[in-house]
């Protein structure tokens, strides 16, 4: 059987990043963005919001907590997958995560680089630089409505 669990998403923390450290020391850090999208209600448009938990592990966990903040808006490029735990009353819970393999600054007045987009992957290739520098993307006007 075959197929493709790949989420790519565009959002901004709502709060600062937390990290932890495994039983093995692989530094874990977890935060959440935020996603908008925009919904014609007749003749205004009503904003709808989703909120997306990121698990993102290793030197890639440690530049999260580092570079990111409340605020910073990301690009993150990853997998979902669930888990399931029991609650403090022993409910079972089921939680959906998005499991990054990479993520980009794209903040146009970013305090944390002076040098444009860095890129953070979970699994760099062999001789590979981390982080890569190259040219963030630029959105004049987040608040600009589509023609449509």
């Amino acid at each position: 059987m075959s197929g493709l669990n790949k989420v790519l998403l565009i959002g901004r923390l709502g709060r600062d990043p937390e990290i932890r450290y495994s039983s093995n020391n692989t530094p874990i850090c977890n935060f959440s963005i935020a996603t908008s999208d925009r919904i014609r209600k007749g003749d205004s448009f009503e904003e709808k919001t989703e909120w997306h938990r990121i698990v993102v592990f290793g030197n890639q966990a440690e530049n999260a907590s580092k570079f990111l903040k409340k605020g910073s808006l990301i690009f993150v490029d990853g997998k979902i997958q669930s888990r399931s735990y029991q609650d403090k009353d022993g409910n079972e819970r089921t939680v959906f995560e998005i499991i990054a393999n990479s993520w980009n600054f794209i903040d146009s007045n970013k305090e944390n680089s002076s040098s444009g987009e860095r890129t953070y992957q979970q699994n760099p290739k062999e001789g590979e630089p981390q982080p890569q520098v190259g040219n963030a993307p630029k959105f004049d006007n987040e608040d600009d409505e589509l023609p449509f």
